[in-house]
């Protein structure tokens, strides 16, 4: 029976593949023969200090193997998938570190029956060869508000833990000191998971079955259920329930937190969950944070103790001083480390403020004849692509999204408005400016980057001047900036073929009699015309419609045929104005 799709080649085998997997991408690592054991390659660097050892079932990906380093672990224990390690290879590590000439093992252990008895065993046996052995106990979930005789489960503070001791250790702390105060700052660590879907152990069904819909909260890291179910909810609506129920002192497993305290937060990918998704979370929970006069001094964000491919996340809170704060930001070489800014979150600033826009030159005459002639042909253009959107959208879903008349659409929309409100340019230059902007931030797709680029290349041609060569060299530059950054040629199928050849006849512009450019623009007209036409028998090569079979794409390009249409418009309107200008 097919139980779930995992990337792997076998069952039994992935823990060791993926120890040497590990192993092999990191100089820094190596594993101890025999055993589910990695250790520093360094070890010499031990000598003389505490060494840290630490670890549990496998599946919870960084850790505990990704934070063996320099100020971090000196070791760790893979167990098979969610099964705690066998008490000779934890014994096997305790040796091995020793041997190498460690002053003392500390062992960081999460909470979990089955971890507390082997590394404990593992310990005792090590006690009765003359090790220098202590263990301290991570337990920083505060699910239950009546944990039981087991106690509160270890989660990922136990992370933020391997920092601190490790800080200790690498300053030359002895072990008794190391002890004493890595279990003053456990006292100061509160974890709470949620998630939207269970896991699987690779080979097995999924550990718990979650309706579509509901959300598990205050889980495990072993796919064990959480406390209660409720429907999704919101970013914002999980996150202050989460702080809310681990702050509570209602809560027997709650942390204590008030305002003024500065924390380190980490929020915590437990597989699944998007970048995305991690990134709202972070913002909602330092925003509730500080809403609540909570000083937030670090933030780690990321995947950190995971639970195979859990859709979910976890939220730890440290209390920090001075003190505690010095030693997590004390440098370590482990791999799945963050790098973290030392400046404080809370405080900073957020945004940095754009650079102010120059003000345009002042207008001249914005009721002359120009003006007047750039507003009929501005709005001539709307016009026409707010009427063939329709069309212009059916032409599109044979060849991409279906949304070419929509985004025109926008872009007509946007300058009616802007034509509503503002005073039109007489300056050709700062006119197109203007629109390049207005299609930029309003028009979206890769239509609204085109035409902005288009527009944006043509204006400092049209700075000083708008006599025909000035507009030739404008529209030259445009089309060469659309294929510049584009990547797209006439022949590809798509807006080009019905512009560029317009352009080299408007590029006539510079040589026209004095009367002629009215005949140049028709001509202009009648090569765009032709243009979109002819791509009904061309093969895409840009674009979205390069991925579709040729047989698919019998009808013109829509956006050959919007460029077609625009132009036809500009023509109709100059046509217009100049014959109310005659009468």
């Amino acid at each position: 029976m097919e139980v779930g799709r995992k990337l792997l080649n076998s069952v039994d085998k992935c823990v060791d593949e993926a120890l040497e997997g590990l192993v092999r991408s990191n100089a820094s690592l190596v594993l101890l023969r025999g055993h589910r054991v990695v250790l520093r390659s360094d070890l010499e660097n031990i000598r003389g200090k505490v060494a840290l050892l630490s670890g549990g079932g496998s599946g919870h990906e960084p850790a505990h193997a990704g934070y063996i380093g320099m100020g971090m672990l000196s070791g760790a224990v893979a167990g098979a998938v969610f099964a705690s390690p066998p008490p000779g290879s934890i014994l096997a590590a305790i040796q091995a570190l020793w041997r190498r000439g460690a002053s003392g093992v500390l062992l960081v252990v999460k909470n979990y029956t089955g971890d507390r008895l082997n590394f404990g065993i593992a310990a005792e046996q090590a006690r009765s060869q003359g090790i220098q052995v202590d263990m301290v106990i991570v337990a920083d979930d505060c699910a239950f508000t009546q944990p039981s005789k087991a106690g509160r489960r270890g989660l990922c503070g136990t992370v933020l833990v391997h920092k601190l001791a490790g800080a200790l250790a690498e300053e030359g702390c002895p072990l008794d000191t190391i002890v004493a105060r890595v279990n003053e700052a456990i006292k100061n660590i509160g974890t709470l998971g949620v998630s939207l879907s269970p896991c699987s152990v690779p080979g097995c069904l999924p550990s718990f079955q979650l309706p579509l819909g509901e959300m598990e909260m205050g889980l495990g890291i072993h796919g064990e259920p959480g406390i209660w179910r409720s429907k999704v909810a919101s970013a914002n609506e999980v996150v202050k329930t989460m702080i809310s129920h681990m702050t509570d002192s209602y809560n027997k497993s709650h942390l204590p937190l008030k305002s003024g305290d500065s924390v380190v937060l980490s929020v915590n990918n437990l597989g699944a969950l998007s970048c995305l998704e991690i990134a709202v979370v972070t913002k909602a929970a330092v925003h509730f944070l500080e809403e609540h006069g909570v000083l937030i001094v670090r933030v780690m964000s990321g995947s950190f103790m995971t639970s195979l491919e859990m859709a979910g996340m976890s939220l730890t809170l440290l209390k920090v001083d001075e003190e505690i704060l010095r030693q997590f930001d004390a440098k370590t070489t482990a791999p799945a480390w963050p790098n973290l800014s030392t400046v404080s979150v809370s405080g900073k600033n957020l945004f940095m403020e754009p650079v102010e826009k120059s003000a345009a030159p002042a207008d001249k005459g914005n009721e002359g004849s120009l003006v007047s002639s750039i507003r009929l042909v501005l709005e001539s253009v709307c016009r026409i692509l707010l009427q063939y959107q329709d069309e212009l959208n059916a032409l599109d879903r044979a060849a991409g999204d279906g949304d070419c008349g929509n985004t025109h659409a926008r872009a007509a929309n946007a300058i009616q408005e802007w034509l509503s409100i503002s005073s039109i340019p007489v300056n050709a230059g700062q006119l197109l400016a203007n629109l390049a902007l207005l299609v930029q931030e309003r028009m979206g797709g890769s239509s609204g980057a085109l035409y902005s680029l288009f527009l944006s290349a043509a204006v400092p041609h049209l700075a000083e001047s708008c006599d025909g060569t000035a507009w030739a060299k404008a529209l030259h530059a445009g089309t060469e900036a659309m294929k510049r950054y584009g990547g797209a040629e006439v022949g590809d199928r798509t807006m080009l073929d019905a512009l560029c050849p317009a352009v080299e006849e408007l590029k006539k512009l510079s040589t026209a009699p004095p009367g002629g450019h009215m005949d140049i623009l028709q001509a202009a007209v009648d090569k765009a015309d032709l243009g979109a036409e002819s791509t009904c028998n061309l093969t895409a090569r840009a674009g979205r419609a390069s991925y579709i079979a040729s047989e698919h794409l019998t009808q013109p390009d829509p956006g050959a045929t919007a460029i077609a249409i625009i132009l036809k418009a500009i023509l109709n309107a100059l046509k217009g104005d100049r014959e109310r200008s005659k009468s």
